[in-house]
């Protein structure tokens, strides 16, 4: 994959997943652009960058970007794992914000920008819990599917402009996000044994996926989801 001359950018590229894929893209010669509430130190030279909380005014993004983006990744997500009798109304709306509302900001703000791409590409994250049933899950699942939902509305919608859009759906992957869920060797040994392939996921598995979606390899894939998972949305192998 090259992406020389292409502008790309990340929500939430500082860390995790994002930054995985910020480094990649930048290995690739991708222009990136970056917003993220704080400025990593971990960011590599030669990029943009956007100090912004995504929940708030959002109205400063237009100006941030170039004229033509050519992809756009929405790696903003939260993990709020608790028995359903304990979830709130406001744990419900937080992971609602966090995850669906504040990915549709983004898209408003540069959807000018995509189109005058004149085809280009946006990938957005969910979990396997949005069509996987793993207890505990109940409103980070909810909101994820509506992630879903909204990716497939959108790709029917943007497909005249030539704008792709996708999704991607891992499981329990190795990041400062999960830090509480892997934070011994028996919770990392038992995360491990619960997928097929009875290893935990790395955020390279998923920035790899991510570029192949925003490339000009997948110029014939829209309105998909693409599960990265190590078979846990898919597989019963006991």
């Amino acid at each position: 994959m090259n992406f020389s001359g292409k502008n790309i950018l990340v929500v939430g590229g500082s860390s995790g997943i994002g930054l995985a894929l910020v480094n990649q893209l930048v290995e690739q010669q991708a222009n990136v652009y970056i917003i993220s509430r704080n400025e990593s130190g971990s960011l590599p030279n030669n990029i943009h960058h956007l100090a912004l909380d995504i929940t708030g005014d959002v109205g400063t993004i237009p100006n941030f970007l170039p004229e033509q983006l050519h992809g756009l990744v929405y790696s903003v997500g939260s993990i709020n794992l608790k028995p359903f009798t304990r979830l709130t109304e406001e744990d419900f709306l937080n992971d609602y914000r966090i995850n669906v509302l504040g990915a549709v900001k983004v898209i408003q703000q540069a959807l000018k920008n995509l189109k005058s791409a004149k085809g280009s590409a946006i990938t957005l994250i969910s979990s396997v819990a949005a069509q996987t049933g793993l207890g505990f899950h109940a409103s980070i699942a909810s909101a994820k599917a509506g992630l879903e939902g909204l990716a497939i509305s959108l790709a029917a919608e943007f497909a005249p402009f030539q704008i792709r859009v996708n999704v991607v759906a891992p499981s329990l992957t190795d990041t400062p996000l999960a830090q509480n869920l892997l934070n011994s060797p028996e919770k990392r040994e038992a995360s491990a044994k619960r997928h097929p392939l009875n290893q935990i996921g790395k955020p390279e598995d998923i920035a790899k996926a991510i570029a192949y979606l925003l490339s000009d390899d997948s110029v014939w894939i829209t309105g998909q989801t693409l599960g990265i998972d190590g078979g846990l949305g898919k597989l019963k192998t006991s």
